[in-house]
């Protein structure tokens, strides 16, 4: 499983923040074998972390074709952006088989 955290500070409201996510969550899952998900930090109430699940590698870079190339998604992606305070800290992260 290939993991993509996006951290980053809301700039509109955590209720606004959400809506458009729950709104965004079907096409960004369209494709199957992704997952989406948002956490909020404990402390600092306008940080937040998205995290994106994708099953395998292969979902992982189509998907990053799909983000460069869908109308759709580059629209999102814009959106998503007048939500936040800042440019996001990108990390991905490919996870191990330990057993």
């Amino acid at each position: 499983m290939i993991t993509l955290y996006l951290h980053g500070r809301v700039a509109t409201s955590r209720p606004e923040l959400e809506r458009f996510l729950v709104g965004a969550r079907p096409v960004y899952e369209e494709p199957g074998g992704i997952r989406t998900r948002l956490q909020w930090h404990l402390t600092e109430p306008d940080r937040f972390v998205e995290i994106i699940e994708y099953a395998d590698r292969a979902t992982y870079d189509a998907d990053q074709l799909r983000t460069e190339s869908d109308a759709r998604m580059r629209d999102l992606l814009a959106q998503w952006r007048t939500h936040l305070a800042g440019p996001p800290v990108v990390e991905a992260y490919d996870e191990a088989a330990l057993g």
